[in-house]
């Protein structure tokens, strides 16, 4: 049976200053890693048995419907302006509309050198290939808003970066790749045409309800304090919160040097070029204000009057901080089993941290072991601990179902820095199980699943993975 993607490409028909169309670069010799037929078959694909499948997603044949293109965009990197990044290794093969009627994107990356690539090859490795599959795979099943990897595909050739590497492409599936960095690069270049045009198509796609710049600012801040506080409920650090990093869907994008913690630490950073700590773990909920300011100043020409409009977007970027406090004790509240967070649950929830921090707890199996008589063992000050948890219990004893709560709040797997990297290091020399085992434990991450009870370990002192890296 012939592959058939239902494509139906939108963006494609913006004006040619959003994008460059252009097709992926072919590969020697691509091969089929994963191919994720659930998300195919949500997608509406077809045919998923042609042969064809891994010169398709390798970027070797284009399939009917195609309309392979770069997209343009800037961004704040590390709080400098980069007034044109863009697409400098993807390539936009066109969009769906799923079975449940949301459009999705459908993107190549690693697939070839586009005119955004600043004398960047294009390509990728199979390491950060397959940590975006198996963390994005499990961000999905966590819960939480993201982009999803529909497959991924060893090309064949060698990728030169620190050493010769084998190369890899995903294919990486979203309700869109609008970023704040689209809107930046128009209204840095005064194209407010092409601004008020984004404008509208985002609306449409994301937000029907909305008809004003200030509306959409809102929306935007209201799914971003509500995604960054999931990311900081499960331990998660992006480690590049940029804003061509920012999408306008609200959707965690880009799993370049991202970790879960094992250890709890607010200052934790993971990015091996995040030297001042701008994306620690606790910086988070401050810089996603910061993005949201960024957008709102992209915003400012399409509103009818400047003053009046810094001062409107002024109120919204700082209400946000708002936002994510309740987000974040929303979030938190539940993780102990309280369903409505009251007063004098802020400390509760604060203490809790502090001695998880004091006795370098490890933050999954410190709340997951609550559930249990393991979260005891956590804690160097256990004497701390009895206290608070005499407290704890006090106070969830009125809660309807707190255990149940609990369970659907505290995973017990994550995908763990040390497993990623074994998993990277034995798909390098050709053995793809552990990947295969990870992704198959992480697809049920709030079960308990015995048999994989290795998986819940954090590491020992030489396993740890004291940075993470960027694919480029």
């Amino acid at each position: 049976m012939t592959l058939h993607i239902p494509f139906d490409n939108s963006y494609a028909r913006l004006p040619a200053d959003f994008y460059t169309r252009l097709k992926p670069e072919p590969v020697p010799a691509p091969k089929l890693v994963a191919f994720n037929e659930p998300l195919a078959e949500e997608l509406g694909i077809s045919g998923t048995d042609d042969p064809r499948l891994a010169p398709v997603f390798a970027g070797n044949v284009m399939p009917d419907g195609a309309e392979p293109l770069a997209q343009l965009y800037a961004g704040h990197q590390f709080g400098g302006f980069s007034p044109q990044l863009g697409d400098g290794r993807a390539h936009l093969l066109g969009e769906v509309v799923d079975r449940s009627g949301h459009r999705r994107d459908i993107q190549l990356k690693g697939s070839g050198p586009t005119p955004y690539s600043r004398r960047g090859d294009g390509r990728a490795w199979l390491g950060p290939v397959l940590r975006e599959y198996v963390v994005s795979e499990a961000m999905h099943a966590l819960g939480v808003p993201t982009t999803r990897a529909l497959a991924a595909v060893r090309t064949g050739e060698d990728i030169l970066r620190e050493r010769p590497l084998p190369g890899a492409i995903l294919t990486r599936v979203a309700q869109s790749h609008i970023r704040v960095g689209t809107f930046q690069v128009f209204s840095s270049r005064g194209q407010y045409d092409a601004l008020q045009t984004l404008f509208e198509y985002t609306c449409e796609r994301h937000y029907p309800d909305v008809e004003s710049p200030d509306a959409l600012l809102q929306a935007v801040c209201d799914r971003q304090a509500a995604l960054v506080a999931h990311w900081m409920s499960l331990g998660f650090i992006h480690g590049v919160m940029n804003t061509d990093n920012c999408t306008l869907s609200g959707e965690t994008i880009d799993y370049g040097p991202c970790a879960f913690m094992d250890r709890y630490d607010p200052q934790q950073v993971f990015s091996s070029i995040d030297r001042y700590g701008r994306y620690a773990y606790a910086a988070q909920a401050e810089i996603a204000v910061w993005n949201m300011a960024q957008l709102a100043t992209a915003l400012v020409p399409l509103m009818p009057d400047a003053d009046d409009a810094v001062a409107r977007f002024t109120e919204i970027v700082h209400g946000m901080a708002d936002t994510l406090q309740r987000e974040w004790m929303s979030r938190f509240a539940a993780k102990l089993g309280i369903a409505t967070p009251a007063e004098g649950d802020g400390p509760l929830i604060s203490e809790f941290l502090a001695l998880m921090h004091k006795g370098q707890a490890d933050f999954t199996n410190a709340f997951r072991g609550l559930l249990s008589d393991d979260a005891r063992d956590q804690f160097t000050d256990r004497d701390a601990f009895d206290a608070w948890e005499t407290r704890w219990r006090a106070r969830i004893a009125s809660e309807d179902d707190p255990e149940g709560l609990m369970r659907r709040s505290n995973p017990a797997f994550i995908p763990r820095n040390h497993r990623i990297e074994q998993m990277i290091a034995a798909a390098v020399e050709g053995d793809e199980r552990l990947f295969h085992h990870l992704n198959a434990v992480l697809a049920r991450p709030y079960d308990d699943q015995p048999e994989a009870e290795e998986l819940r370990r954090p590491p020992t002192e030489a396993e740890v993975v004291p940075a993470t890296f960027c694919g480029t």
